[in-house]
């Protein structure tokens, strides 16, 4: 399925592209359209204002995702308050790791020559991620832990509905 988003991918866009592909869509591809392109490319669109999956209620597009999919791994929700703490500004941070994330993902946009890279240099930044906050909670990992697991619950909480 097209998954469409803005150009000059950032910590929220990389991580739900991440997301998308390891628990959503395995088989996504992405379109990267310019800042405020209207009419958009049918698909998927995410991290754009007004369409379904963005920021809401000042939580960033990574957890509208997890809340949307219905997603309820505690490692997702703990990368979802980093994601929200790196990408919109808050008042009072509690994740250490918030910025430093931010930084590294600017970096990988800095350092990419497209969009396309940047998602797939991203995604081993958020498979690490993923991998250490498993670790800290003292259970082992593997790499199976974390290559393309879909989840039972991976339609939408609307398209249940249907």
């Amino acid at each position: 399925m097209k998954w469409i988003t803005w150009e000059n991918v950032g910590v929220d866009r990389i991580a739900c592209a991440w997301l998308i592909c390891r628990c959503l869509d395995p088989r996504a591809t992405f379109v990267f359209v310019p800042v405020g392109q209207k009419p958009l490319p049918p698909g998927n669109t995410f991290d754009i204002p007004g369409s379904r999956y963005s920021h809401h209620r000042e939580h960033c597009t990574f957890y509208t995702l997890l809340r949307e999919f219905d997603l309820r791994d505690p490692i997702l929700q703990r990368i979802a308050r980093i994601v929200d703490e790196a990408d919109v500004v808050q008042a009072v941070t509690i994740e250490p790791t918030a910025s430093g994330l931010d930084l590294i993902c600017r970096g990988i946009r800095l350092t990419s020559p497209d969009d396309t890279t940047a998602i797939e240099r991203g995604r081993l930044i958020y498979d690490a991620l993923y991998a250490q906050l498993v670790s800290d909670t003292g259970l082992p990992i593997t790499p199976k832990a974390i290559v393309n697991k879909p989840t039972p619950k991976s339609k939408s909480k609307k398209e249940k509905k249907k």
